[in-house]
């Protein structure tokens, strides 16, 4: 007979061999990430056309994108956590990207251990209320809500999750901790305003607010869709359960070649739940040998599947489900 699925420590035990770092890979992933980065912005500079400079500005975010994934597992401890080196690259990176090592860190690692909690979701994700909840929220908060969860909200990840969220209010919430955040918008300014002086307001967008303002918006999206899809699970108290939470309330993004490379293979999110010290270019492998990490609930880029996300906004306890209204 077949052995049952193994769940709970069984199955944290069965992905441990993955989570071995190959050293040289890591600086591969990393050093490529900003390789690729520093050509594409001086390919904007020497593109003759404006409508080619944004499009490479675009194309630029999503480079950022896979750097500051690798910044993600680097703070997890699972990519170059020994190296001085890469922990000065790193921090810069983050304070350039407005988001700070520490406010980052704390947000998600909670975010990781409290993963499915419907209390928690507040922290490190985005909100969700439970049916109950939003039929008894006042008109304010429920539009609040609403606003908080919307496709614009998603878009403006970079006003809304990193110059409000990441520098703003982490450092309203404890300034001697987090003034790492106030610093990162004032450099922010200095070096649009620097570019703008310099080599005018046209290319101080295309080279340093556009292709953040794209970063942050692949990033709001996945950290949306990573949890909130059709079949995603929430707890409530005592209800909870780790192994359960990462593979049903985690999706798994398919995608092309190109976007596993500019996401750092982040679509892989049940596998990285259940296991965050896995170097992202070895979840691929961990989810072909463990069977039990075969099956996942799956989303892709689809028009059809991106909707299909963004339409919910409820958690109905009873039924199990995400609704939208």
């Amino acid at each position: 007979m077949p052995s049952p699925p193994r769940t709970g420590r069984p199955l944290i035990l069965a992905t441990k061999p993955f989570e071995a770092e190959v050293t040289w890979r890591s600086w591969y992933e990393v050093l490529s990430g900003f390789v690729v980065w520093g050509l594409c912005l001086t390919a904007i500079l020497w593109c003759p056309w404006w409508i080619g400079k944004v499009a490479i500005a675009v194309f630029t975010g999503a480079v950022q994108f896979r750097i500051f994934s690798l910044y993600h597992d680097h703070l997890h401890k699972s990519v170059l956590a020994d190296s001085r080196v890469a922990q000065a690259l790193f921090a810069v990176f983050g304070i350039m990207m407005l988001v700070p090592r520490k406010v980052w860190k704390e947000t998600h690692n909670f975010h990781h251990i409290n993963n499915g909690k419907i209390e928690w979701t507040t922290i490190g994700s985005f909100a969700v209320m439970t049916t109950e909840q939003y039929t008894a929220a006042t008109s304010e908060e429920r539009q609040r809500y609403l606003r908080s969860r919307s496709p614009l909200a998603i878009l403006c990840g970079m006003f809304v999750v990193g110059v409000y969220g990441m520098c703003y209010l982490a450092f309203r919430r404890a300034p001697k901790r987090n003034w790492p955040g106030p610093v990162a918008i004032a450099i922010h300014v200095a070096v649009l305003l620097g570019l703008g002086l310099s080599l005018g307001w046209g290319y101080a967008l295309v080279l340093w607010t556009l292709p953040l303002f794209c970063q942050h918006a692949l990033s709001s999206y996945l950290f949306y869709v990573q949890h909130n899809f059709p079949g995603t699970v929430f707890f409530e108290r005592g209800q909870w359960n780790y192994t359960t939470a990462a593979l049903e309330g985690s999706s798994y993004l398919v995608m092309g070649p190109l976007m596993r490379w500019l996401t750092s293979n982040i679509g892989y999110h049940h596998v990285h739940h259940l296991n965050a010290k896995i170097p992202s270019y070895r979840l691929p492998e961990a989810m072909a040998a463990i069977p039990e990490l075969q099956s996942p609930h799956r989303t892709t880029f689809a028009w059809r599947d991106v909707w299909a996300a963004l339409r919910l906004k409820t958690w109905d306890p009873e039924h199990k489900r995400m609704d939208a209204l």
